[in-house]
């Protein structure tokens, strides 16, 4: 005997999303990507054999999109590839065996410390409940565990991680992980080395755009031109009162460059010129021993090693401005 489904209309089926999706899958994928997902979601439910290109048509989506959608899944082991297609595996098996499957790393004195660690247990229900709505996938929770070991973060620094990364709308793990990295080589370990960071770090972005501002580039500087700047600062420990006397030299020029800036800069820090005060007491000595070179070539034919030393130094500081 044979039984038929009364009615097999697509308008009274529907299509199940598992809730770990949203937690663990579509922060970290493209609107082309989710649609894609979706797609291949339906269409799985009626066993269809579909062509990329077909899907391609069926989405308006390019197909070289399609193909990129289609390894960015198989990459983070929602589908897997066979020889004829492929099959959409279950998210919340592989949720399930990530969150139960044995840490192997970990022996259990450390465990019994982890579940003892009370101000740590504290900072990951802060994060759930501030950045997750209370709903954080057990995933994250295993994730933060293992950044607090290996980036050896206080509990104040973790949370403020989630915070930094939530205010760029960027609350996935590749890109936390990337910050995270980002820090932890900047030698942060406590909220107080983050509060020293982070005011470098908005120091050096004051100092960046009055350096554009006063060069009259109003595109973003290059990442060469960055480098330079984050040299004279992190690594001379000029301030920007000793740039600008730097900048006031480019006056003369019709096309300023960073690479003559950072030749005055090198010049002074090779010197050990340190202060304000210390680069226009040599500027002004400079100055004055240009006027009495050129006294003396009016009187003599002077013009031996040392002088051709001294013009390469002169067309350095061929502005005198300043």
């Amino acid at each position: 005997m044979k039984l038929d489904a009364k009615d097999k209309s697509i308008l009274f089926s529907h299509t199940e999303i598992p809730d770990v999706f949203f937690t663990e899958y579509l922060s970290s994928a493209n609107g082309d990507f989710i649609k894609i997902y979706l797609c291949l979601l339906f269409l799985s439910k009626y066993d269809k054999d579909i062509k990329i290109t077909d899907l391609s048509k069926r989405l308006n989506v390019p197909f070289n999109v399609i193909q990129s959608g289609l390894a960015f899944w198989e990459e983070n082991g929602v589908i897997t590839k066979k020889p004829n297609g492929y099959i959409l595996n279950n998210l919340q098996e592989i949720e399930l065996h990530k969150s139960y499957s044995p840490n192997l790393t970990l022996t259990p004195e450390a465990i019994k410390e982890n579940a003892q660690n009370q101000y740590r247990a504290k900072a990951i229900e802060s994060i759930n409940n501030q950045y997750f709505q209370g709903v954080m996938s057990p995933s994250w929770y295993s994730d933060i565990d293992l950044w607090f070991k290996k980036y050896e973060f206080d509990e104040q620094v973790m949370v403020a991680l989630f915070e930094y990364c939530f205010n760029k709308s960027a609350l996935h793990k590749n890109y936390i992980q990337a910050v995270a990295d980002a820090w932890y080589n900047n030698k942060i370990k406590t909220y107080n080395d983050l509060e020293t960071y982070s005011q470098r770090h908005d120091n050096m972005n004051k100092i960046k755009k009055a350096i554009a501002k006063k060069l009259g580039r109003y595109n973003a500087l290059t990442q060469f031109e960055e480098a330079y700047i984050e040299k004279w600062i992190l690594e001379y420990n000029f301030n920007l009162d000793i740039i600008n006397i730097a900048l006031k030299k480019t006056t003369s020029k019709a096309n300023p460059s960073f690479d003559y800036l950072d030749k005055l800069l090198s010049d002074w820090y090779d010197r050990g010129l340190k202060t304000v005060t210390e680069v226009e007491a040599f500027l002004a000595s400079f100055k004055a021993k240009a006027k009495n070179i050129k006294e003396l070539e009016k009187k003599t034919n002077y013009n031996n090693y040392s002088q051709r030393q001294y013009d390469n130094l002169n067309e350095l500081y061929a502005n005198k401005k300043g």
